[in-house]
């Protein structure tokens, strides 16, 4: 049945233990993060087999459904509307608002368990953390004294929102801040989390960076690319996921519209370039699954020129195969492409 996602999870396990040797030349633990994948029982069996560090996911309803002994961390920034869901099924969380941990701290009590709390530091991609810091000092102290959480330790967030590059200069403003709260709690912090996927250049050419001793990595497991410049990492499998679609029509038509233009199904007003008749392909996958330009064919003659809710359309001119109806045509993805497969309950998720 089409659209479906094949999963190679021997594919993720060489991804999986890669990162994990990156990151050992460096003694960073590991946290492998399922959101992207919808942490996908089969994919989180890697992880536990594999024995990473830590398993992060953004929803509590992913924490909630796994199945492992390895600890387990909430990345979105705790809800004050779900603190009791959050101490119940994440054993950290990542936070920057004051009020929301000290309720995190009553809903640890009254859960009669201890809930890590690793503060956030805003470094400038300006997407979570606390930006000033003399309120994460002043902060860190505070959560010190609490009794339900503990200050387990601090991590920053660069290239989600601001594409901020990781580089020694930058991160060293997070390394200033660790120190300062390290001399304010006169201990030091268990984590450091000091980014994502992006940090991943820093480890090939072997810059270490003092403090920091954690990162956060989806991306580079799923789909081996690296998120400061989007490179493929030597070593790793860029296609543990592939989309297979097959082809519900196929014929030449115009590539411009006859008749006036308006809108189309999303209220937009298209517009298109004149190229003469070509091969035109209706593909089984449409918005509502994915964004077509964030598909990669493996025919790379293939030019995916728009989608509606349920169909992409694909130019098939250029293409020396002969393709005809009920073909299959494959995809690599990005991240954006898989994150929205994977949530689809309309795609087939097929583990080869």
């Amino acid at each position: 049945m089409y659209p479906r996602i094949l999963i190679d999870t021997n594919k993720y396990r060489d991804n999986v233990r890669a990162m994990k040797k990156l990151c050992a030349r460096q003694e960073l633990t590991l946290m492998g993060v399922t959101k992207v994948f919808c942490a996908e029982s089969g994919l989180v069996d890697v992880l536990n087999e594999e024995k990473v560090d830590f398993i992060a996911d953004s929803r509590i309803e992913n924490l909630q459904k796994m199945k492992t002994e390895i600890p387990k961390v909430l990345l979105r920034l705790s809800s004050q509307h779900e603190v009791d869901e959050v101490v119940r099924h994440a054993d950290y969380s990542l936070n920057s608002d004051r009020e929301t941990i000290r309720m995190l701290d009553r809903a640890a009590k009254r859960a009669k368990r201890k809930h890590g709390v690793i503060l956030m530091v805003d470094i400038g991609d300006l997407r979570e953390g606390i930006y000033y810091r003399e309120d994460i000092v002043s902060l860190a102290e505070e959560i010190e004294a609490m009794t339900g959480v503990v200050l387990a330790g601090l991590g920053t967030n660069l290239t989600c929102y601001g594409g901020v590059i990781p580089d020694a200069e930058t991160l060293e403003r997070l390394v200033k801040i660790v120190r300062a709260v390290e001399d304010a709690i006169a201990r030091e912090l268990a984590i450091v989390s000091g980014g994502n996927s992006s940090h991943i250049p820093l480890l090939q050419e072997n810059v270490r960076v003092e403090k920091i001793n954690n990162l956060r990595v989806g991306e580079a497991l799923a789909l081996g690319r690296e998120t400061a410049y989007g490179n493929k990492i030597d070593g790793f499998h860029d296609d543990v996921f592939i989309l297979e679609t097959d082809i519900l029509e196929i014929g030449d038509k115009p590539s411009v519209p006859e008749g006036t233009i308006g809108m189309d199904a999303f209220g937009k007003k298209p517009s298109f370039q004149d190229k003469g008749m070509m091969k035109r392909a209706i593909l089984a996958v449409g918005k509502q699954d994915v964004e077509h330009s964030e598909l990669l064919p493996l025919d790379t003659a293939i030019d995916l020129i728009g989608s509606s809710s349920d169909h992409v359309i694909a130019d098939l001119s250029r293409s020396e195969t002969n393709y005809q109806t009920g073909d299959v045509l494959r995809f690599k993805l990005t991240y954006g492409s898989l994150l929205s497969l994977m949530t689809s309950p309309y795609v087939v998720k097929r583990y080869v």
